[in-house]
């Protein structure tokens, strides 16, 4: 079986794009493939710098992704922090990987000119060889990735072919692939533009625990067009289309189906508001549960962790056995 891996990190609220855009493709693809979804919290301290706040946002995080329908005995879902094997092969591949290629990649450039005058982590340099291990670690046969995240996998295949060539077949090389198209999801103030928790304003932004009154408040805000044809066409009418979008993903229809039978702007907001309540209400009382009850979700953490652990240390072990290190 297939084995795709695909990690999250802990560094904000989930929101609607989110969840309809790739998370809802996980609950679909767990039980078809072999995935492990890594909350990986190590990555967030490249950024952290107050006490506390990856621990509250890694179990908040792993509360939605129970709550969306993650089956922890068919999906395995971990923290990062939890397998420490992450950390270990990570110096390998520390020492695997140069200095000029960590130098040309992209997002530190763009994230270390980001935070100019602010402290720069050696982490944000050398965050690719950890993302290596993330990956190699588990004999992942695929890593969905956007466009963003290509580089990082190109690095990753090039670390585990050069170590295969200095020390033996070691690593599965992974591919990256395109993850299987989710709903188009438009900020709802700003429809030529993702929906994003980094926009500047939370109003186009519908966060999956947002209550069902700002729900409705956001979506019947929602920026459309000057005329009040409601059809489906992204170039001319981004607005209509975007919740037209949301609507079909939320009820199970096309696009081009959930636009018959409106001729004004107003029923179209407010029945799509209606259907994103209705999707995110069982998923919000859910993760009420669980958020609740500690306990439970470190049961619940705890069951796919062990199952990383027992992939992990396999591999660490024929890392450490075919470098020749000296073992207990």
């Amino acid at each position: 079986m297939t084995r795709v891996l695909s990690c999250i990190q802990p560094t904000g609220v989930v929101h609607l794009g989110n969840y309809l855009g790739a998370l809802r493709n996980w609950v679909r693809d767990q039980h078809d493939k072999d995935v492990f979804h890594g909350i990986v919290d190590l990555h967030a301290l490249t950024i952290a710098e107050e006490p506390g706040v990856v621990g509250d946002a890694t179990l908040e995080l792993a509360a939605i992704l129970f709550a969306i329908g993650l089956d922890p005995d068919a999906a395995t879902v971990f923290v990062q922090s939890h397998v420490p094997e992450h950390s270990q092969l990570a110096w390998v591949m520390e020492c695997t990987v140069s200095f000029g290629e960590l130098s040309r990649m992209t997002q530190f450039k763009d994230k270390s000119t980001k935070r100019e005058g602010k402290f720069i982590s050696a982490g944000l340099f050398t965050y690719p060889a950890l993302q290596a291990a993330d990956i190699l670690l588990y004999d992942t046969n695929e890593v969905p990735v956007g466009d963003d995240q290509r580089q990082h996998i190109e690095i990753t295949r090039d670390i585990a072919m050069r170590f295969n060539h200095r020390f033996g077949d070691t690593f599965v090389i992974p591919d990256a692939v395109v993850p299987a198209a989710g709903a188009r999801v438009m900020d709802l103030q700003d429809p030529t533009s993702k929906m994003s928790k980094s926009a500047s304003t939370d109003a186009g932004c519908v966060m999956m625990l947002d209550d069902p009154k700002s729900i409705m408040k956001k979506f019947k805000r929602a920026v459309t067009d000057s005329d009040s044809e409601v059809r489906y066409d992204v170039a001319e009418k981004p607005g209509v289309s975007s919740l037209l979008d949301i609507l079909a993903a939320a009820t199970g229809r096309t696009p081009q189906q959930a636009a018959e039978g409106y001729t004004q702007y107003g029923p179209l907001k407010v029945d799509t508001g209606e259907a994103v309540v209705a999707l995110l209400e069982p998923i919000q009382e859910r993760y009420r549960e669980l958020i609740a009850d500690k306990g439970e979700l470190a049961r619940l953490l705890s069951i796919g962790s062990e199952k990383a652990r027992t992939v992990s240390s396999a591999t660490l072990n024929r890392v450490y056995d075919n470098i020749g290190l000296v073992r207990p």
